[in-house]
């Protein structure tokens, strides 16, 4: 058994840390390199050379876990192993013969078309696929063939950073490795393969400019032949008849690139105008990296190794060599892919959130005053859904219906709130925090950070306003409609064992601030809904759809009709953001038990609702008790939460979304924080008329230290 743990340990070891440990134990590189280039057999299978041209890869750009060196020192380490190698092979040229035949040999039988042309650049049609591509090969083994030369290149340098340290080979080294490894059979039909990548990339890059969803974008009455892609196509077949070092050809084709890729840009400012899809978000963005790789190609064929006193040639090899090694790497992340496709989407949203969040910030007194008597109709209105919510409970449905029916008792609720112009608490955060974001983004000069400073001031007392609203209807409301039915019935509206188990579901040292928290969430998570909807609406044009359907104008008539498409088209992100609200904190319970996981929401206006049922039909006494008093406690941190988790998770996304630097984010916190210190009830109630005036702020220069 012991020897069977020492064996599992020995495999363990050697899988982990590769072949490279058999040549660690040696400390100088003439004994690495004698194991290593003695193992160079031009006679063996594709498989084995392919593995000993990882193994010296790997030895040329190993370096410990640890270690003093910093990055430019382990670059430098990394090129004199080169030089040792390329030494070492010249003092002993029996060797030298074998490697330089398995090293030409395993480069003839490879296929390289795909290298220049697959490397790197997304090449599935479609977005979900391409994911699903990479995630598999991030789990999958990889595979070996000579077919497959893209695969041995990734497997010869595995790690990002071997584009740089690849790219600071001096001129002499470069000659030196190419002399052992090509010859000019080689190096002529590579030029060969590299004219069929940009045969492949010219038609991938034709199709998708002529296809429906590129032109409709662009001009969709330009004739199909004057288009600038069918343009490329042309020019770039007169290119590659043409001789390399033809200056016209090579300048029209480069030119024919530079205005397709102008013709991505417009459509990306078409998207932005009227919606954004993540499919042709993608396929943008794989048109853009395979215009990128044909310049480079283009770059490579018109230069030539044979002039090596202007180093032209093998400086545009070593810069097409790094950006296959970072393409592949940033290909080769599900994260880099996400975050390409999706970032248009999320300012997007981003910036329709904050014209509505517009609407939400009270800018006086007067707004203060109408954003209070809002929030007092949202209070009452929540009032009644509380009273739903304790009727449901009365009934005993299962755990799923009763889900299903408080999703549709909170949607409605929320609607209804919407509909009568009322505001409910905690909601505006989501829709707020892009507005301070696009702020944000406009900072440039001291009375910029000054006027930021008081629209995050502004913003938080809107939240405060909205949240002292709700509270104050709620609670007369709750009493009123507990004494109603007092009255009515002759019953308290929960029983005692209810309205003790809801005293103690908000008590401050249960679980109550982790449901917050998720509510906080859930709050966001809606206003991304509303945000999707909208740009959804506009990308799919569904008001003209609307306005022009023919059985609706038929039913409605013409005027009418594209009245209720604009209607909806103005509402469409209130509606769906309200029902998502709805449906994430009626579901999401129900969703968490499934898992098995204990989890709730806690919204602080329906908490607040019912702390007074529960506090109701316990008669007064409980006000003496130390449970009501951990309840409204937790109803204090439950408000904190649902506002500060929903800003803060807005607030980064519009931060990531509009790409605002870092050094700007801690000015303007550090900014606030000193006002907030300074005067704290300034972000709560509304200032007096005569002290409307922003406090002053630090000056430029203090402001320019910290950044």
């Amino acid at each position: 058994m012991k020897f069977l743990f020492l064996k599992m340990h020995v495999i363990w070891r050697r899988f982990r840390h590769g072949l490279q440990a058999r040549y660690e134990h040696h400390g100088e590189h003439g004994p690495q390199l004698e194991v290593l280039m003695r193992r160079a057999d031009p006679d063996a299978a594709w498989h084995d050379r392919a593995n000993w041209m990882i193994d010296v890869a790997e030895w040329v750009r190993h370096q410990p876990k640890v270690s003093l060196l910093d990055a430019e020192g382990w670059r430098r380490v990394k090129h004199q192993r080169v030089r040792a190698m390329l030494d070492w092979l010249d003092a002993h040229r029996d060797i030298r013969r074998h490697v330089q035949g398995c090293l030409q040999k395993t480069l003839r039988e490879a296929s390289g078309p795909e290298l220049f042309s697959v490397t790197g650049l997304p090449h599935e049609p479609a977005f979900f696929t391409e994911l699903t591509e990479r995630a598999f090969k991030m789990v999958l083994p990889r595979h070996l063939s000579p077919s497959e030369l893209p695969t041995l290149f990734a497997a010869m340098f595995p790690d990002p950073d071997d584009a740089e340290w690849l790219l600071e080979l001096d001129q002499e080294l470069q000659e030196r490795l190419w002399k052992l490894a090509a010859d000019d059979g080689i190096s002529h039909t590579y030029w060969q393969q590299i004219e069929e990548a940009l045969t492949y990339l010219t038609t991938v890059v034709v199709a998708d400019g002529i296809s429906p969803a590129f032109r409709q974008r662009l001009d969709p009455k330009i004739p199909l032949q004057a288009t600038p892609f069918m343009a490329l196509r042309r020019e770039m077949e007169a290119y590659l008849r043409a001789s390399p070092h033809d200056e016209g050809a090579l300048r029209s084709a480069r030119m024919l690139i530079a205005v397709c890729q102008a013709q991505t840009d417009r459509i990306y400012a078409h998207l932005d105008e009227y919606g954004v899809s993540v499919s042709l978000v993608y396929r943008i963005e794989r048109m853009r990296a395979q215009l990128t790789r044909m310049g480079r190609l283009i770059d490579v064929r018109s230069a030539t190794w044979r002039e090596p006193e202007t180093g032209r040639g093998a400086g545009r090899v070593q810069l097409l060599l790094a950006d296959l090694i970072a393409a592949h790497h940033s290909r080769s992340s599900v994260r880099s892919l996400v975050r390409r496709s999706f970032a248009l989407l999320a300012r997007k949203m981003v910036e329709r959130s904050a014209d509505h969040g517009e609407h939400y910030i009270a800018r006086d007194r007067a707004g203060y005053r109408a954003m209070l008597k809002a929030a007092c109709i949202g209070g009452v209105v929540t009032a009644f859904t509380v009273l739903g919510k304790i009727a449901l409970a009365k009934l005993g449905l299962p755990h799923f219906f009763d889900g299903v029916f408080a999703s549709i008792n909170y949607a409605v609720s929320f609607l209804v709130i919407a509909a009568l112009g009322g505001v409910l608490a905690t909601k505006q955060p989501a829709v707020t925090a892009p507005a301070l974001a696009a702020k944000m983004g406009e900072l440039d000069t001291v009375d910029g950070l000054r006027a930021l400073i008081g629209e995050t001031a502004m913003l938080l007392r809107s939240q405060a306003a909205a949240i002292f609203g709700n509270l104050i209807a709620v609670i007369p409301t709750m009493l009123l409609m507990t004494a109603g039915f007092l009255l009515a019935s002759g019953a308290t509206l929960m029983t005692p064992e209810k309205a003790r188990a809801a005293l103690h579901s908000l008590s401050l040292v249960g679980p109550a601030p982790l449901y917050a928290a998720l509510t906080g969430i859930l709050l966001w998570l809606s206003s991304l809904a509303a945000g999707f909807a909208d740009n959804w609406f506009a990308l799919r044009r569904l008001r003209e759809a609307l306005a022009h359907q023919r059985r609706l104008v038929h039913a409605l008539g013409a005027a009418r009709a594209a009245r209720w498409a604009i209607w909806l088209e103005r509402h469409v992100a209130t509606i769906v953001g309200n029902v998502s609200l709805g449906v994430l904190l009626g579901m999401a319970p129900v969703v968490a038990e499934f898992f098995g996981l204990p989890l709730d929401v806690r919204h602080v206006t329906l908490a607040t609702g019912t702390l007074v049922a529960a506090g109701a039909s316990l008669g007064w006494d409980i006000v003496t008790t130390p449970a009501f008093w951990l309840a409204v406690s937790g109803i204090v941190l439950i408000g904190a939460l649902n506002v500060g988790i929903a800003f803060l998770c807005a607030m980064a996304l519009a931060l990531r979304a509009r790409e605002i630097p870092a050094r700007i984010r801690r000015v303007v916190f550090r900014a606030v924080l000193r006002r907030f210190a300074a005067s704290p009830w300034t972000f709560l109630f509304p200032e007096k008329a005569a002290s409307t005036a922003v406090k002053p702020v630090p000056s430029e220069s203090k402001v320019e230290e910290e950044g």
